[in-house]
């Protein structure tokens, strides 16, 4: 039995069109009439109403096997349902703990066919062992596979997708990674890396996104792509010289989809910032050479999208007259590579309209990128030999090789660390214990450092460079490290709602004077360096100089020597309230970055003064870590072992956190896990060895400052 289906969404007078398909006539926009039996619903999963396909579309999933058969698998992952405590940005955490105690972890993002770098990792250390406790815990003590789900896929090579974007795209899903019910992947039997690669020209093609659509009927790509639609959807079989066609396709485009992320700070394929990576004679001149390269990658990527369009509907048999139902929303052949090819490493946004001065704002972006690497290379986290030829660029490695724990553009040894015999190589003087300061004239001082270092990379013309960065920056390079880089710096290591700076600007009230701090660098002595040896010091000399100049003023001072003593007076002022601010804090602080960036510096949140916005953050957070929120962080055992030993008697996750499990913990003949009885002297005892007179001493007057 036939029934006509009419269809007016693309007119502008819909009244009008539907009268003539209701008479049989022609229409101007589109086809509207459409005379289908609805039996043959029936083959396409769930029977959607697919109206406007044709019965060979729809045919498609009853001639041809799904991605779930033939040795293929989609699968759901893990959600953590906590993921501050569980997730952070790779770039946070020490890179010895990398694939032991942290994995990878792929949790959808933005579109992105073939590539896209996993910037997130997830504590799995000895097969998840905390997260599994902390969620054997809820839902009534169900079992942790209720959220944790298809775990024993974890660490296989495979194919992801983001579940909720605009636009299916499937990207490559490295080895040794974990992936969420956000980020589903798809895996092979076999696991081979170029049947891998042939099913991502499959999936990203736009004869899958039309399958996809017809089960949702729907002639728009869907916005949620979950599990089990792809697990429907019929894919071709390919011959060998067929997959060996497709593998070599996916491969390039994942490879131009790289290069372009290796101007990206805080991507694990960085190498250089664009423009040196470019070799023109200016920032403008290689700011314009980037442009060119950007735009030819995306013409190559585009073209090679086509041709796995053209291969894909020849393999899935679909005949010109069915491409054409497809909606232009299925062109997937556009790869949005705006963020990466503006050099900018915040999400990915739109690209900005040139500025009065006729300067675009891509080329101050690229010019800035310049300079915030430049001041990665003066704290020793970028390898500057790079730059200068020193160093040869690292092969680049195969599509799901495992990720290293750092950058190829970063200054590490083997084993992740900066090794001293790497250190002693590197053409610049690196700063004692990851610390500099503002201050004109100290031999660390951050605005030398940023010079040596483009001294380094551009010799003779690196005066020049720095005025050209300077003017598109649009401030003297002085005044924008102090007030404008932590801005741009917490932008770019800013993910998936994580913000986690990793070089810390500490200052004074107005932001007169800054003391800088390397993350990976920082130790429980560092907050004592800085005072002790920084600010102190300074304090002592602005001190000296605010006496010299009352002495010379006499009784009698000018109005601009009033006016210069006030000014000094207030500095000394501000540097005392900082100098005091950082005694406070520094018998107490022990970062911990296997907490968090944010975590790690909420105890410092009054030295921020200078950025509200973190600050508020900061504060936020140590508001939180005092009322018991966060008791899972080593800072919080740190400063409240009399509230967190005990829940970890309760709370077998917060024990295994803490080290604590063998204490408080046992499981039974039935593998179940149950408290032991403990007395009230032993956790005493606990308590007693991780606490500290000293500690508390200096809690009790932070928390007295409010």
């Amino acid at each position: 039995m036939t029934t006509v289906f009419l269809r007016v969404l693309e007119a502008d007078d819909k009244a009008i069109a539907l009268l003539d398909a209701v008479r049989g006539q022609e229409h101007t926009v589109g086809r509207v009439r459409f005379d289908v039996d609805p039996a043959s619903f029936a083959s396409v999963p769930h029977s959607p109403f697919a109206y406007w396909a044709s019965d060979r579309l729809r045919s498609l999933f009853t001639r041809l096997r799904s991605i779930e058969s033939e040795g293929r698998t989609a699968k759901q992952g893990l959600a953590t349902a906590d993921d501050f405590r569980f997730v952070r940005a790779w770039w946070e955490l020490a890179s010895q703990s990398m694939g032991t105690r942290w994995f990878p972890f792929a949790k959808g993002g933005t579109f992105s066919p073939f590539y896209a770098d996993v910037y997130l990792v997830v504590i799995w250390e000895t097969l998840g062992h905390e997260m599994k406790a902390w969620a054997s815990s809820l839902y009534n003590n169900s079992h942790w596979s209720r959220i944790l789900k298809n775990v024993d896929f974890f660490v296989r090579p495979g194919l992801t997708w983001p579940r909720r974007t605009n636009g299916l795209s499937m990207r490559v899903m490295p080895a040794g990674c974990i992936f969420a019910d956000k980020g589903p992947a798809i895996f092979i039997e076999n696991d081979d890396a170029d049947d891998l690669l042939a099913l991502a020209c499959v999936a990203n093609s736009r004869a899958f996104a039309l399958l996809v659509s017809l089960q949702l009927a729907r002639t728009e790509l869907a916005q949620s792509y979950e599990v089990g639609l792809i697990q429907d959807t019929p894919v071709p079989d390919l011959d060998v010289s067929t997959r060996n066609t497709l593998a070599s396709l996916a491969r390039r485009a994942w490879a131009l989809k790289r290069s372009l992320d290796t101007c990206s700070e805080s991507s694990h394929s960085f190498t250089l910032p664009a423009l040196l990576q470019m070799q023109g004679s200016s920032v403008v001149a290689r700011a314009d050479e980037w442009s060119h390269h950007v735009d030819a990658v995306e013409a190559e990527l585009a073209h090679i999208q086509c041709v796995i369009d053209e291969r894909c509907f020849e393999l899935y048999g679909i005949c010109p007259d069915d491409r054409n139902s497809i909606s232009e929303s299925l062109d997937s052949g556009t790869l949005d590579t705006t963020a990466i090819a503006a050099g900018d490493n915040g999400e990915v946004a739109s690209v900005p309209e040139p500025e009065e001065s006729g300067t675009s704002v891509n080329t101050a972006r690229l010019a800035a990128a310049l300079v915030r690497w430049a001041v990665g290379a003066a704290f020793g986290r970028f390898d500057a030999r790079l730059a200068t030829g020193e160093r040869e660029f690292p092969p680049e490695p195969e599509p799901f090789d495992p990720l290293r724990a750092c950058s190829p553009g970063m200054l590490t040894g083997d084993d992740g660390l900066l090794a001293q015999e790497v250190s002693d190589t590197c053409p610049l003087r690196l700063p004692h214990a990851g610390i500099m300061v503002d201050d004109a004239g100290h031999s660390d001082d951050l605005v030398t450092r940023v010079r040596d270092v483009f001294q380094v990379v551009f010799g003779a013309e690196a005066d020049a460079w720095l005025e050209e960065c300077a003017q598109l920056l649009g401030v003297d390079l002085h005044r924008w490290l102090a007030r404008g880089f932590f801005e741009t710096h917490l932008k770019g290591y800013s993910k998936s709602r994580r913000k986690a700076p990793i070089y810390w600007q500490l200052a004074t009230p107005t932001g007169s004077y800054s003391v800088w701090l390397y993350a990976h660098r920082a130790n429980p002595d560092t907050l004592f360096l800085v005072l002790n040896d920084v600010v102190t010091p300074k304090l002592h000399h602005e001190e000296r100089r605010l006496t010299s100049l009352v002495q010379e003023a006499g009784p009698s001072p000018s109005a601009s020597q009033r006016r210069d003593i006030e000014s000094r007076r207030d500095f000394v002022e501000e540097l005392r309230s900082f100098r005091d601010e950082v005694a406070r804090v520094a018998p107490l602080w022990r970062p911990e970055l296997d907490d968090g960036i944010l975590v790690t510096c909420a105890p410092l949140w009054r030295l921020v003064p200078q950025h509200r916005a973190w600050q508020r953050e900061t504060k936020a957070c140590w508001m939180k870590l005092s009322k018991g929120e966060y008791d899972w962080a080593h800072l919080a055992m740190h400063l409240w072992p009399e509230r967190v030993v005990p829940k970890c008697a309760r709370d077998r996750s917060l024990a295994i956190a803490h080290g604590l499990e063998d204490e408080f913990w046992a499981d039974d003949a039935d593998g179940k896990w149950a408290s032991r009885q403990i007395d009230g002297a032993t956790v005493e005892r606990l308590i007693q060895e991780r606490s500290s007179a000293a500690v508390k001493a200096a809690l009790a007057n932070l928390m007295a400052a409010g």
